[in-house]
């Protein structure tokens, strides 16, 4: 497991160095490479969830408390902006 969460703190570290390093040369079509890769790693979630019973068994019940979560969030986090910008005077 460490090993695993190394490679990926690694990955992501070249990828910011290179990042970095290549930022002022023109991105020759990375938007749709990325674009590409997004759908792959999407298509393969769903892959996983799909072929695990366990998993999907239990999709109803963690389902209704992502929404739950992800609503309330975002009410929380609108009540907050708004309430910042009322206090820094932005609206």
């Amino acid at each position: 497991m460490l090993l695993y969460m190394l490679g990926l703190t690694a990955a992501l570290v070249v990828g910011i160095l290179v990042g970095l390093i290549l930022r002022n040369r023109k991105r020759a079509g990375l938007d749709k490479v990325t674009f590409a890769v997004i759908i792959v790693l999407i298509f393969s979630l769903g892959f996983s969830i799909g072929s695990n019973n366990e998993l999907l068994n239990a999709l109803p019940r963690v389902g209704v408390s992502a929404i739950v979560i992800t609503l309330l969030a975002i009410g929380f986090s609108v009540l907050f902006v708004r309430a910042a910008g009322k206090v820094v005077k932005l609206t």
